[in-house]
Order: structure tokens, then sequence, then C-alpha cells
């Protein structure tokens, strides 16, 4: 059993802004968007949950994709509104490591989710006589439980270092939620194993999940610029453009946060693109696949016409 060191029982997220005046209008914003986030994350579970055409390896990735953004926006952002309305910004010791297991897991778990839809796109435009063994329920079920499986354990393997740390004081955390830098600034014990595993299995989850999506559209692109008619063409195209459109916003965003070097990074940066990552892009997912997937529109649509006449 690893036993905690400190003797520090809270620490205090500084949050977005330390402007109070700022504070009331900040919620607001934060409420807003987390509200939709939800709202739409859930409609896309729903909708592909309810129709037999969505029952899809890329439909049931994207389903799950869905529950992870919500997973992921939750884990940071309810905190945060909780310590704004309150105006009480402290978080227990407990509290901040349970914070960072649920904001690693799930972020790492996005990652491994676009790349798996990456792979699913790449095999029906690729191999499409083989679509049906290679993404067969059971692969794709095989695959999600190794995506959560793995992401689990390198959520535990932070936390578990995490907690062998030693906190002499009760120190701010220069951040909206406990993220892994911030915190291991606040330790009075050696954090080079720590930030030798960020690295390590940072860069990993990061990297890998990256490369193979743009392997996957290096042969991708090909293949669709073969098709010899315009609408075999339009149709795979539309396949990929909203799942790149979401891989570059969360890469975007990620690489800008862990990735940027020390001569331009700042605090402030690191609070806003984290902001991006954690709010903004959960947000913009379930939009950018209903907006540019006729199919999704579609069953929208169908769903709500159903419950309207369900209500009536």
């Amino acid at each position: 059993v690893m036993e905690n060191q400190s003797s520090v029982s809270e620490f205090f997220l500084r949050g977005i802004s330390a402007s109070p005046e700022q504070q009331q209008s900040l919620f607001g914003i934060f409420l807003c968007m987390y509200l939709v986030t939800l709202t739409e994350n859930l409609l896309i579970i729903l909708a592909i949950g309810s129709d037999l055409h969505f029952h899809t390896p890329m439909y049931f990735f994207l389903a799950n994709l869905s529950f992870v953004d919500m997973g992921l926006t939750s884990s940071t952002v309810t905190k945060m509104l909780v310590n704004i309305q309150t105006r009480h910004h402290a978080i227990s010791y407990t509290g901040c490591l349970m914070q960072m297991y649920f904001f690693l897991m799930f972020g790492d778990l996005d990652s491994f989710f676009l790349a798996a839809m990456a792979y699913d796109r790449y095999v029906a435009i690729c191999r499409p006589l083989c679509y049906s063994t290679v993404m067969s329920p059971q692969v794709c079920a095989l695959m999600l439980a190794l995506c959560w499986v793995l992401t689990n354990i390198v959520a535990l393997t932070h936390t578990f270092l995490m907690a062998r740390l030693s906190f002499c004081v009760t120190g701010e955390i220069a951040h909206f939620f406990c993220d892994i830098t911030p915190v291991l600034k606040l330790s009075c014990s050696d954090t080079h194993i720590n930030e030798m595993m960020v690295f390590v299995l940072g860069g990993t989850v990061l990297i890998v999940p990256f490369l193979c999506i743009v392997t996957s559209y290096i042969h991708i692109v090909p293949a669709i610029l073969r098709v010899q008619t315009r609408g075999g063409v339009g149709k795979a195209f539309s396949t990929c453009s909203s799942h790149l459109c979401i891989v570059c916003v969360f890469y975007g965003t990620l690489f800008s946060a862990y990735l940027c070097p020390p001569s331009i990074a700042s605090e402030e940066k690191d609070i806003a693109a984290a902001a991006m990552y954690t709010i903004v892009t959960p947000m913009l997912n379930p939009f950018i696949y209903s907006l540019r997937n006729k199919d999704m529109k579609g069953a929208l649509k169908r769903l709500f016409s159903h419950r309207s006449i369900v209500s009536s």
C-alpha cells in the first residue's frame, strides 16, 4: 500500500481568472457551455442508440467518444463552477488526486477513440471487402476494452506516483483543476520519477494515437482520390471530414498545452489551452458531427419528432 507522506490536507485552485469582477460572468459562460456539452453529447448517444442504421463501428466509437467527452468536461468544470459560486477555492488532497485520475483517464480515452475511428475509416475505405471481418463486433469490443484498460493503467500510474510525494505547505495550484505539472510544482519531494513518467507515458498516449491517425489518412487520401465517380469521392470524403475536424481541434489545443517550448509557454496560455480541450472541444465535437453529417442530422430530427409524438 502506498501511503501519502503529505501533511497537507488541501490545496487551493487559482481558477480561470484571479479577478473577482470576472468570476460571475465566467460562471455564467462556463455553466452554459457545460450544459450545452452534456445535452449535445447525450443527444448523439441517444440518436445512435435509437437508430439501427448507426449500429456500425464508426458510430459505436462516436457514441463512446461522446460519453468520454461528458466525463472529461465533468471531471474539470464541475469543481470550478462550485468554487466560483461558493468563493471557496479549496480542493481536498484526496479530491485533487481523484480529479487528476479522471481527467487523465478521460483525456487519454479521447485520444485513443479518435485513433480507433481513424483505423475504422482506413479499413472501410482502403480494405472494404475485409471490413465486416476486420471490424466485427467482437473486434470493436476488444478495441474498446483495450482503450479503457490502457488509459486506466496510465492514469493510475500517475496518480499513485503523485500519492507518494510529500507536500509540506498548503499551496495554490496555478490552474482551474488538478493537472499533473502544476501540482508537481508544489511538492517538496524529488519529482524526477514523476516528470520522467509524464514525458514517457504522456508522450506515448499523445504521440502514438496521433501517428496512427496520420498513418491512416496517408493511406485514406490516395484511396479517396482514386475513386472514379464524383459521388463516390464526396461520400468517402464526408465520412472523414468530420473526424478530421475533431482531430485538428483536439490535438491542436493539446499540443499547444503540452508541447509548447518553455520560451513561449506561460501559465495563462496553459490554462487557456486546457480550457479549450476540456471545455470547448467536447462542446464542439457533437456540433461538428451533426453539422457535417447528413445521416446524423436525420437521426436527430427523427429523435426529436419521436419525442414530440410520445409527449403529445
